[in-house]
């Protein structure tokens, strides 16, 4: 036994080895290509380069413009009529990927500081340029949509892309310094959060003919769960559960909503960002979101400048054939830094209230939503109003009617409002909603049963205000309007890379 041990010891070893040079040889080989990116800001000049990458224009059959992802930029490479022939060109048009190895010089042209002067290059797969349907003009954002698996190549969705991702790896950032912990919770739950009833049903029962009870509903007990399930609307009620024993976590995961709407602020399919931190309450948790929308657009602003400048200027000509009263006041980037230089406007619903239905819009009518009595649900131009009209920066509006929020809200003294809070930002009303969750047995027991949620299917949440109950709180953040915002963009649609709305599941 000892000697067959020693042996296997030997043998992985020798494996490990073996494996450390194949894959530092195969990394030496992949070294030699590099980012446009890293090429833009190089003074390398006279070294050979290796770049790949979509080709965006060709012009006079001489210079190839580049472009592989890294960058909204583009590199210009540039040909050797003497060296090259018309039959080697041939392949070379927009849409096409190339290969190209050659020096790295600085650009004596304009619009470029570097370029880069072709030794050789290889067309690795050619685009009809008779059907190739990105070509270098304006398209509109209705047409990309319909060729969503070519939009990521144009410069607004490359750019959004990038910031999607920068948003990401921000999100994760954010939360594990501070000592959270990440948890995955179900896609496919038994249970409606928000008690909306718009969910995605899952199932394996045959849809000609499902089993059937006596009284003629399906038998779900013979689906595959043994019971009716749905596709999750969010993850809060199982991020309440590992808060109430990790103490800090945070959720960041796809969330479905059945609502046949076609509007530019709904998607079937969307991601949801959702911490819950034990001991918490309604101010700690408006801080917390507060400094979340903050670092989030700070990081943006410091890594992803030259997106944002894109989308900035983008948003800017978009605007030119506008009315001057219909425009924007500030820039996209001018809106970003007045969010993280302001501090949020902290009011309560009331209060709310009494602004909107002593505002000039309400009183002259213009509001397409009257301004109603105490307990209607606020419409997005009222949270605009808030915003960008009478505080001119970010709102936080708390302590919302009892009967327009969800049923796991903490109960205020008053007996009429809830620990809820809304943040608002300019431009696009409510980012987040939260609120302090009710960790009263009796109290949430008596919600469960006013909103018609039935005790069996969610016992389990029930159970966490039996066992070691703790003040606790948390809020949910919508990753494509924080895309929305972020970007300037003005539909929902085109923040994600591959949208899902009723009768949208092309791609």
């Amino acid at each position: 036994m000892r000697l067959t041990a020693v042996k296997s010891f030997k043998l992985l070893r020798t494996f490990i080895a073996q494996s450390k040079v194949k894959t530092m040889g195969t990394n030496s080989a992949a070294s030699k290509q590099s980012s446009i990116k890293t090429l833009l800001t190089s003074s390398a000049f006279g070294t050979e380069v290796v770049v790949k990458g979509w080709v965006r224009f060709f012009r006079s059959n001489r210079f190839v413009i580049l472009n592989d992802g890294s960058s909204i930029h583009n590199i210009q490479a540039v040909l050797n009529l003497d060296k090259v022939s018309a039959e080697e060109c041939k392949h070379i048009s927009v849409g096409a990927c190339m290969s190209i190895t050659g020096q790295l010089m600085a650009s004596t042209g304009t619009g470029q500081s570097v370029e880069i002067h072709v030794a050789s290059f290889e067309v690795l797969g050619a685009a009809d340029p008779e059907k190739y349907p990105l070509q270098p003009k304006k398209h509109s954002l209705e047409f990309l949509r319909e060729i969503a698996h070519l939009r990521p190549r144009t410069n607004t969705f490359s750019a959004i892309l990038r910031l999607r991702h920068a948003m990401t790896f921000a999100i994760h950032q954010f939360y594990n310094d501070r000592g959270f912990i990440n948890v995955h919770t179900p896609i496919i739950t038994g249970s409606d959060c928000e008690g909306a009833g718009e969910m995605f049903r899952v199932t394996t029962l045959d849809a000609k003919n499902p089993p059937l009870k006596e009284d003629g509903s399906v038998d779900y007990k013979q689906d595959f769960f043994g019971k009716e399930t749905n596709l999750t609307v969010s993850g809060q009620l199982n991020g309440e559960l590992a808060a109430l024993a990790l103490g800090k976590i945070y959720t960041f995961g796809p969330t479905f909503r059945a609502e046949n709407s076609n509007t530019s602020r709904h998607l079937a399919e969307f991601w949801m960002i959702e911490p819950e931190v034990a001991f918490n309450d309604i101010t700690d948790n408006m801080d917390l979101a507060e400094d979340f929308l903050k670092y989030l657009i700070s990081y943006a602003l410091n890594n992803n400048l030259d997106d944002l400048e894109f989308l900035k200027q983008r948003l800017l000509d978009e605007e030119k054939d506008k009315p001057k009263e219909q425009r924007n006041e500030m820039d996209l980037l001018e809106k970003l830094r007045s969010v993280v230089e302001n501090k949020f406007e902290r009011i309560t619903y009331t209060e709310a209230i009494e602004i909107l239905r002593n505002s000039k819009p309400h009183k002259n009518g213009k509001f397409q939503f009257p301004v109603g009595d105490w307990g209607f649900d606020m419409q997005s131009e009222h949270e605009k109003y808030l915003v960008e009209k009478h505080f001119k920066k970010p709102v936080i509006v708390t302590n919302y009617p009892a009967a327009i929020k969800a049923f796991y809200m903490k109960q205020n003294d008053d007996g009429k409002t809830v620990a809820a809070m809304d943040v608002l930002l300019p431009g696009i009303g409510e980012i987040i909603g939260g609120s302090q969750r009710e960790d009263n047995y009796e109290k949430l027991l008596a919600a469960t049963q006013k909103f018609n949620i039935a005790e069996k299917d969610i016992w389990w949440y029930l159970d966490t205000r039996r066992f070691g109950t703790a003040p606790h709180a948390g809020f949910g953040l919508g990753f494509e309007r924080l895309m929305l915002f972020i970007s300037g963009m003005g539909n929902i649609r085109d923040v994600i890379p591959f949208p899902r709305a009723p009768k949208t599941a092309e791609f």
